[in-house]
């Protein structure tokens, strides 16, 4: 069964462009490899912004949002690649529902197929 997530990390401000372009496009590619039908997958960075305290003698970090669907067994692959590399500062990934969605988040293969209409 397919469940609707979001992971919100955190990378290093330090690193140069085609790096952080790097970090993103490999977290993509594990969602992409373990995609089934009817799953999506959006990726947005957020950019760098201020943290409120230090995290690893970082004051600021580059923030990069993923809401995907995917069975419950993609978030542990994907934390666990997160949690050995150096370049990812933080990480929190949450279960979403697809009733708690605004009517602009959902996704179009989620969301349920509309009645037809009754022919007179």
């Amino acid at each position: 069964m397919n469940r609707l997530y979001e992971t919100m990390y955190i990378i290093r401000p330090d690193l140069p462009d085609a790096d952080v372009e790097a970090v993103i496009n490999k977290y993509q590619t594990l969602l992409q490899e373990n995609q089934q039908q009817g799953d999506y997958i959006i990726v947005q960075n957020r950019g760098k912004r201020r943290m409120e305290y230090k995290i690893k003698k970082h004051r600021e970090g580059i923030y990069v949002q993923m809401n995907y669907s995917g069975p419950p067994t993609i978030v542990a692959a994907l934390e666990r690649m997160m949690r050995i590399d150096e370049n990812v500062l933080r990480f929190l990934t949450l279960s979403r529902e697809l009733e708690d969605l605004a009517d602009n988040e959902k996704p179009p293969a989620l969301e349920p197929a509309p009645e037809p209409a009754e022919v007179s």
